[in-house]
């Protein structure tokens, strides 16, 4: 099998709902995005590029926009939970080829998280939590969160972590907006890489170290800066935040997971592959974006593995094991 932990979709029901209750000039942008890729809310064209591929399965994850940053907090439980329940609905309806659902909830209103955390766990059979670097600009190690961290570790689910910078946040601060796209280009690795370092220096791992994260975009820059970090953590100017640790700081940035969703790039796989190890690397594509002419994000990732110079057992980890391992798929309904 091959299972892809990172795969996205725009049910039309929760899209319906979105469209209703977010002005048009924030729900606009992502519409556009969207008509460009018809399969993130058209099942038939989803089917049709799936059934290219033997064995290959996705679990399903919500696209962009994320609620938290475009409604308020009542809004967002009110349409998240019509995510929700239209993702698990189509993972009972095409169980061969959806083999998990994993579920947003309304950050913005912590008390609602956990309630629905819970309701999408229990009832809905949901296998992980799907979480932005930040919540409209919040970091997750602010104290609000951590109850959430606690009841993930308890549930012993993995948490997806997707970045989510827009636009409007301008790499210069003379100017108002990104260009070129590079809020989106460089932007969402680099809130993956700040994420990651902040909840590893905060001690959130220390807290909760079976917590499960599994990064989007192979960890992003932290397997290629490894170096680089590691001189900046074991500098003395860095104790107050390393001193508590129990274990050596580096090791906690090993405790996340990665997927494989660089578009088809053999070199960074390589890269996540040497940091990681096999055990923390999962299937991820990012369908249906980046699909393009004859060759779609699927293939380029499918034959990036495939050209990994690593042994079938590890490519086996990557591709499935881990996936099933991770979401508990075995446990499924």
């Amino acid at each position: 099998m091959k299972i892809d932990v990172f795969a996205h979709i725009f049910p039309s029901k929760y899209k319906e709902a979105i469209s209703k209750k977010v002005t048009p000039v924030l729900f606009k942008p992502f519409a556009q995005v969207h008509n460009v890729f018809p399969a993130i809310t058209d099942l038939g064209a989803r089917f049709k590029e799936m059934d290219k591929h033997e064995g290959y399965v996705q679990v399903l994850t919500h696209t962009v926009p994320f609620m938290e940053s475009i409604t308020r907090p009542a809004d967002t439980a009110y349409l998240v939970k019509i995510g929700n329940d239209e993702v698990a609905e189509l993972v009972n309806k095409y169980p061969e080829r959806f083999v998990a659902g994993i579920a947003n909830l309304p950050m913005n209103d912590i008390d609602a998280s956990l309630n629905e955390l819970d309701r999408a766990i229990n009832q809905l059979n949901m296998k992980g939590i799907q979480l932005c670097t930040d919540i409209d600009g919040k970091p997750l190690d602010s104290p609000e969160f951590m109850p959430f961290f606690e009841q993930m570790q308890r549930y012993d689910l993995p948490v997806l972590l997707h970045p989510a910078r827009a636009a409007n946040v301008p790499d210069y601060s003379t100017e108002q907006i990104s260009k070129y796209k590079i809020y989106h280009l460089f932007g969402w690795p680099y809130d993956t890489s700040a994420c990651m370092v902040r909840l590893v220096l905060s001690h959130v791992l220390e807290r909760y170290p079976k917590l499960k994260i599994i990064t989007h975009h192979l960890g992003a820059m932290i397997p290629y800066f490894d170096m680089r970090i590691l001189s900046f953590v074991s500098g003395r100017d860095m104790d107050y935040c390393t001193q508590d640790l129990s274990k050596p700081p580096m090791e906690y940035f090993k405790m996340f997971y990665g997927d494989t969703a660089l578009q088809g790039s053999i070199a960074g796989l390589m890269c996540g592959f040497a940091f990681f190890g096999a055990e923390h690397m999962l299937f991820g594509t990012d369908a249906p974006y980046g699909s393009h002419g004859d060759k779609t994000v699927i293939d380029r990732t499918i034959q990036s593995i495939e050209n990994m110079p690593i042994n079938q057992a590890e490519k086996k980890k990557i591709y499935e094991d881990n996936a099933k391992k991770l979401l508990r798929l075995s446990t499924r309904k």
